[in-house]
Parts: C-alpha cells; structure tokens; sequence
C-alpha cells in the first residue's frame, strides 16, 4: 500500500445528490486509509473542477476523481499541463466509464477504491491536440462521433450503457463514407476512406474493448484505425485484430498505423469526439506525449 501525505478527492456536484452521498459514503472510508490529509472537494461545473485541479494540483501527492469519462477528461485536461503533477486515481461515475476500465479497475465503487489503495502506480502516455488540449483515451471522427451526437438523452436516463449500442445500431445503418488524409510522423501521408477515424491511446470505447494488440496506454505511440465501411465483415475484422498470427497486412476494411505524431485532414470540417466529449473540429492535429501522467492500475 503506498501512503500519501496530501491529497484531494473531486465529484461532481451537479450530478444526483442521493446517488452522490451514497457513492461518497462508501468511497471515502477506504481511500483515507492511506492518504493522512484528504481533502473532498465538490465541484459545481467543468470550469471549476480545472480551476480546483491547477489550484491545487502541484501541492498535492494524489489527487482521486469520482466521475464520468467527462469529468476525467476535462481534470486531465487541467492536470497535463501542470509542472508537477501527482498521482491520478479514478473511481467510476458515470454510464461508460472507459478510463476506469482501461485501468482496470472494478467498476464497483467500493471494490474501486480499494483497488486504488492496493493498486500500482505506472505511467501512462497522453495525446496533445494542437490548440486543443489533451486527451487520455481517444480521439476520433465519424461514426463514433455521431453515435455520440445522436444518442437520446430519455434513452441514456433509461439504459445507461445500452444507449450508446442503440445509437450505434442507428448510426451505422445512416453512415456514409469519408475522405481522411492522414499524415504519419510527418513522413508518411495515407489517402483513405473510411466511415470512422480514430487515434487512440486508450483500449476501450463505449464499454467495448478495441482488441488491437500493439495498443497500449505507455508505449509512447498512438494507434490510428481507419475503419472503411459499416458492414459486418469490417466489423469482423475489428473484433479479431488479436487473433494469433494476424497481420495488420491482411486487413480488408481496417486501416492500421502507429505514429508519433498524426495529422487527420478532411475535406469537409467534421465534428471531432475527444475522450466522449465533441468541441472540437477537424483537421487533428495530434502528438503523443510519453509517461506524462501518473495513475493508479488495478494490481492483478
């Protein structure tokens, strides 16, 4: 068990009160065990919880997140760009959840927190955008961004996770294919299409494990996936990327690299989704930055 001397503990107030208490009322039992002063902070907006994290940040060992994919994100977001930057561990709080299971942790809250008293710490890469911030899990355009744009509000409250495959189902059977120019490593230009781009740092997207077995969170690259069409064969090829004696070569409908640095053009400027999250427009413009944060796995 490593100990701490400081660290602070982030929610989201805005999220239900009740649900919140109980979360809180489990959580912070556990993770004081090795922390000697934790302080909990409420957050009232993304603006704030950045604040609270570059106020914070640097006078800390630790610093615990209790959220969804957006609130990670936009923390990460604050705590990249510090000097010194703690430790982050992360408890699941939202309806995905894929930074959580991309660590490895158990998405129970209690079974989480003790995870990150009894967990690892290890360093993990990060995607830059350039003039648009940091992402830890992906970046991506096309039908991962319109999964995200058209899933119904009513139907996420009722299903939770169900509600991003229900979008998904919608959105692949309305796809239409794009032209991406990507520049690898400033060297390599590809010219593709392509119903979906992704660069990604991160192994999960919508709760879905992407089985690319050269993609791992500090390997310093980032993995950029074009898939080319909706139909199931693609699909097919996706989900058996790890396959023993798979070759990246012999893929139909899947555009695979590895880059240092990517850039994503498109002929039409297209919402970009980072990490879940859609502010941002194309072309990406993206870099890894290796062993840049510093987070807590589940120790299996």
């Amino acid at each position: 068990m490593i100990q701490y001397d400081k660290g602070i503990f982030l929610y989201n107030g805005d999220a239900g009160p009740n649900q919140m208490n109980q979360k809180l009322s489990v959580a912070l039992p556990v993770l004081s065990q090795n922390v000697e002063e934790l302080r909990v902070i409420q957050t009232k907006s993304p603006d704030d919880l950045k604040r609270k994290c570059k106020e914070y940040g640097e006078e800390v060992d630790v610093v615990y997140i209790l959220g969804g994919d957006g609130t990670v994100h936009d923390s990460v977001n604050a705590l990249a760009e510090l000097e010194n930057r703690p430790v982050v561990g992360v408890l699941p709080g939202g309806t995905c959840n894929d930074f959580t299971r991309m660590l490895g942790m158990p998405q129970n809250i209690k079974a989480a927190a003790q995870a990150l008293v009894d967990g690892r710490v290890a360093p993990v890469d990060v995607g830059h955008i350039q003039d648009g911030g940091y992402f830890l899990n992906f970046w991506g355009v096309g039908l991962v961004t319109d999964t995200s744009l058209n899933i119904d509000p009513d139907q996420k409250d009722r299903f939770g996770v169900l509600s991003y495959f229900i979008s998904a189902v919608k959105t692949m059977n309305a796809s239409e294919p794009s032209h991406y120019k990507i520049t690898i490593d400033q060297e390599e230009v590809y010219e593709e299409e392509g119903v979906m781009a992704l660069v990604m740092n991160g192994q999960y997207i919508g709760t879905r494990y992407i089985p690319i077995p050269s993609l791992h969170v500090n390997d310093g690259k980032l993995d950029v996936l074009v898939v080319k069409n909706s139909n199931l064969s693609t699909f097919k090829e996706l989900i058996n990327m790890d396959q023993p004696g798979k070759s990246t070569d012999d893929l139909q409908g899947i555009f695979h690299k590895q880059a240092s640095e990517v850039k994503i053009e498109t002929e039409e400027e297209q919402d970009v989704d980072t990490d879940g999250e859609i502010y941002l427009k194309t072309p990406g413009d993206i870099k890894v930055l290796p062993n840049h944060l510093r987070m807590i796995f589940h120790q299996t």
